[in-house]
């Protein structure tokens, strides 16, 4: 797992965009529990998805 991915960080999901901005809120061995703004809690398996790290999330709250 990408030591990058740790509580606060902000992702997006690959392949939902509708989705929108995510808050990593917890990391569990092979679990990332992230709120995304649109979609709620989830709960990512990161062997199955790469979550991409956005750099600046000025709008995100």
């Amino acid at each position: 797992m990408d030591f990058l991915l740790t509580p606060g960080t902000i992702v997006r999901h690959p392949t939902q965009p509708d989705w929108g901005l995510g808050r990593i809120q917890a990391v569990d061995g092979d679990r990332i529990a992230v709120n995304f703004e649109e979609a709620g809690r989830q709960i990512i398996r990161p062997r199955h998805v790469v979550l991409e790290i956005v750099e600046s999330a000025i709008d995100y709250e």
